[in-house]
């Protein structure tokens, strides 16, 4: 009998698996499900026009991603990694770096911190982490990026396991930590990993919610080989997350004076079952004019809260779709992806997994119901890395949306038993060929690609303002990547900065659909996505051979507006209300 999502409203994981696939699942910690790939259909032949490079040397990123053991990992707290930012600091036009980073069991090295770079507007940045105040120690892991305080200039909140923290930008090229004085600090050491900035009561400012991990004490943590979820593939290593106790997710109330007010409980969101929460996104998937919110959620069904529109919501990840695969299995849900892959004006997800699972495609039906199109569009071809950061976005301005994603994985001691399971692993691309389906490249997409690190999260944005998407990905105990795209061909394109007014400054939440040529493809501005990750706040649409498009914008407190016959290759400013404005400090192309 075939197993659909809904069986899993009444059942559980050993329930809906057969005995053999539940005792991997347990043995190796993770919902590794052993799935058989898909046959690779035969090369297009197409050629693909972006070429990436990785140029982090040359621009100045030297610092490494300090994160646990390189040559073993003790605790699952070393393993996972964080995220990273772009995000136009100093409101020159040009979009900066900010890179989390971790510890070490024994302590930290010298150059762990956080690290924020300023952008050169010449391809190289400088690092200001100390001068603008954001030197940091600790395990940090996810960021999301939002202007709480609606003064123009762009916050930054930080998960850690520990205390999270939240860094106001002053506007002088400084940021203050303000976690205590607006309420943000935690009772109790919680696992922070995802988060998002969302104005989930449409009351012009950004509230904040925040996923856990799991419930984690260094003290008491089993160690690799102890137990049952301590061991992969016979090879003792960093046991959970199974086994251990759930995190509990948290939303905040901004409440309009810097300060914030948890209110889980009275929100509804207390009331879903706890999960292993993951990355957190953002965004009005049902088309109502509010923001629900989704959580990509490790070895336990992922959740979908839906915004009821008086400040509560109710989860629904299981019955609209997203919480499990197609044949109702639960996942090793960790990054996730956005945007409008097959251009029916309606925002899909994309979400990655572990190993020996293939990462997952969501339709969206414009209702926030979901099927998953893994298998149709191709997508289950790979099933060979651990998943992380990923994006749904357009890669050689063709004007259909392609997925890029970050692998590498969790268990370096594994590779010297088994050279067939390495650490580090090459990059992935699935170009979107325009009829529903993808295709995996490889060395057409440069080395940048090809290259293998341990990467987590990644962001998407355009740092040298040439008119195409570059990706910026942290690496494991070694410096970031920064891909350049150079991309050949004469593809146009369309950038869309928005600026709320009514709506929350950032305008997170706003929905936009670009219409181009016959086509239409949306997009959204959310605070998170990739995996615990931040991109480029500008909107990008690669729009083909058009010359102009037509816009749609949903703002986030329901106002709707319509610009038209707008012209390809510029940045588009939008005020809220007001229309197209200047783009002060933008280099045209």
């Amino acid at each position: 009998m075939k197993i659909t999502r809904r069986t899993f409203v009444t059942g559980t994981l050993s329930a809906l698996l057969i005995p053999s696939e539940f005792a991997l699942a347990q043995q190796q910690g993770i919902a590794s499900r052993g799935v058989k790939p898909q046959v690779r259909p035969a090369s297009s032949g197409r050629p693909f026009n972006a070429r990436f490079v990785d140029v982090a040397k040359s621009a100045g990123l030297h610092e490494p991603t300090i994160y646990g053991g390189t040559e073993s990992k003790k605790y699952i707290l070393e393993a996972n990694g964080c995220g990273c930012a772009f995000i136009d600091y100093d409101n020159d036009g040009w979009i900066d770096i900010f890179l989390l980073c971790g510890t070490r069991l024994e302590g930290a090295p010298g150059q762990a911190s956080n690290r924020l770079y300023k952008n050169n507007r010449n391809g190289t940045f400088t690092d200001v982490t100390e001068s603008a105040g954001l030197h940091a120690v600790g395990w940090a892991n996810g960021v999301c990026i939002g202007d709480y305080n609606n003064d123009g200039w762009e916050d930054i909140f930080c998960t850690y396991f520990g205390q999270n923290r939240l860094y106001r930008n002053n506007g002088n090229g400084t940021f203050t930590d303000v976690t205590k004085e607006s309420g943000l600090i935690s009772p109790e050491t919680r696992w922070g990993a995802g988060c998002s900035f969302v104005d989930y009561n449409r009351d012009g400012h950004l509230d904040l919610f925040v996923s856990n991990y799991v419930r984690f004490d260094l003290e008491r943590a089993p160690v690799p080989g102890e137990g049952a979820t301590c061991n992969w593939k016979g090879i003792p290593v960093n046991c959970g997350p199974m086994g251990l106790p759930t995190g509990r997710h948290l939303l905040y109330r901004n409440n309009g004076d810097g300060t914030f007010t948890d209110v889980s409980k009275e929100a509804g969101i207390d009331k879903a079952t706890e999960r292993y929460g993951m990355t957190v996104l953002a965004a009005d998937f049902d088309e109502d004019g509010w923001p629900d919110i989704f959580v990509a959620c490790d070895s336990t069904p992922s959740l979908l809260f839906m915004n009821n529109h008086n400040g509560t919501f109710r989860e629904e990840g299981v019955v609209r779709g997203v919480a499990l695969s197609d044949d109702g299995m639960e996942q090793a849900g960790m990054g996730l992806g956005i945007g409008d892959y097959d251009l029916d004006g309606h925002l899909d997800l994309f979400k990655t997994h572990f190993m020996g699972d293939t990462c997952g495609i969501y339709r969206n039906d414009g209702k926030g119901n979901f099927d998953d199109r893994t298998r149709t569009t191709k997508i289950g071809v790979e099933t060979r890395f651990v998943s992380w950061g990923t994006g749904v976005a357009d890669l050689d301005n063709d004007g259909y949306p392609d997925i890029f994603i970050v692998t590498g994985s969790v268990y370096p001691e594994v590779e010297r038993k088994l050279p067939d399971y390495p650490y580090k692993t090459q990059r992935i691309i699935f170009r979107n060929l325009g009829n529903g389906t993808f295709e995996e490249l490889g060395q057409e997409a440069g080395p940048g690609v090809t290259e293998a690190h341990s990467g987590r999260g990644c962001a998407f944005g355009d740092f040298d303002n040439d008119g195409d998407i570059d990706i910026l990905i942290v690496n494991m105990n070694e410096p970031p990547s920064l891909l350049r795209n150079d991309l050949a061909g004469k593809q146009n394109w369309i950038k869309i900065l928005l600026e709320g007014v009514k709506s929350n400054r950032s305008a997170i939440g706003a929905r936009v659909l670009a219409h181009y040529g016959n086509k239409v493809q949306a997009q959204a501005r959310v605070s998170q996505s990739s995996y615990y990750s931040t991109s480029d706040p500008r909107l990008h649409f690669g729009i083909g051979e058009s010359k102009m498009v037509d816009l749609d914008i949903y703002w986030p407190n329901g106002l709707h507006e319509r610009h038209n016959a707008i012209p390809a290759n510029q940045l588009v400013t939008i005020r809220e209300g007001k229309g197209v404005v200047n783009n002060k400090g933008w280099s045209r192309v």
